[in-house]
């Protein structure tokens, strides 16, 4: 996925979640944050950020979004909608024969990210599914928070991203496939890990989804100040 008109800014102050005041050029200026979560240590007084700047006649109120930031040397894309964009251009690559890539499907109590037809279903499905299709449901996970080159998720409690994996679970029921896609927004890392510490719920849901056969998968991404793309698959630590 690619942004178009990216600059650089220094940030300064984020007054709420939604919006952060940024210097570029020696001028203050106000950026939409398009990333409602904590972020607290990425969005340090002084760093450097990659801002879309929009036309001046944009109906936007805001004319700036900020979208990456630069933790010392590396590089983490921080905007919410990137790591489904970056799915659904990366699932074609991730499951051969895939036929169908329905965005936001919904399953029992829950809607999921996607839901995949491919050809070639795999001996765990149930029979009772037609053995010349997979179908497959799949959640995205956008994952910012690293430290020391581990990858962490949530970055806060998430009560809904708990409720995903228990309704994962029950797809794996009803004979289709289940995978947690979780997309590390930044290059370089050792291995992702759910976050304990912060949400140990989270945590515990994670292994009861992998206990009842959803897959987890994780994999960094090629970052640019005007990009980002699924790269490379990283191991899961539970």
């Amino acid at each position: 996925m690619k942004y178009e008109n990216t600059i650089r800014g220094r940030f300064i102050e984020r007054p709420n979640r939604f919006i952060a005041a940024v210097e570029i050029n020696g001028k203050t200026e106000t950026a939409h944050v398009k990333n409602t979560g904590r972020c607290r240590e990425l969005l340090t007084p002084g760093a450097t950020v990659i801002l879309q700047r929009f036309p001046e006649n944009s109906p936007r109120k805001t004319k700036l979004d900020l979208i990456a930031v630069y933790k010392e040397n590396l590089l983490i894309n921080m905007d919410s909608q990137s790591p489904n964009k970056a799915a659904a251009e990366f699932i074609p690559q991730l499951f051969s024969g895939v036929t169908l890539i329905r965005p936001e499907t919904k399953f029992g109590n829950s809607r999921f990210d996607f839901y995949i037809e491919a050809e070639n279903i795999p001996e765990k499905c149930s029979e009772k599914r037609d053995k010349n299709l997979r179908r497959i449901f799949m959640e995205v996970k956008g994952c910012t928070l690293e430290a020391d080159g581990v990858c962490r998720f949530p970055d806060a409690p998430t009560e809904r991203g708990r409720k995903h994996l228990d309704e994962l679970a029950r797809c794996i029921e009803s004979g289709y496939e289940a995978y947690v896609l979780f997309v590390i927004q930044m290059s370089g890392m050792k291995y992702f890990t759910p976050n304990y510490d912060t949400d140990p719920e989270f945590g515990e849901a994670h292994k009861r989804a992998v206990k009842a056969g959803v897959t987890p998968l994780a994999y960094s991404c090629k970052v640019t100040e005007d990009s980002m793309v699924i790269d490379k698959p990283v191991k899961i630590v539970l």
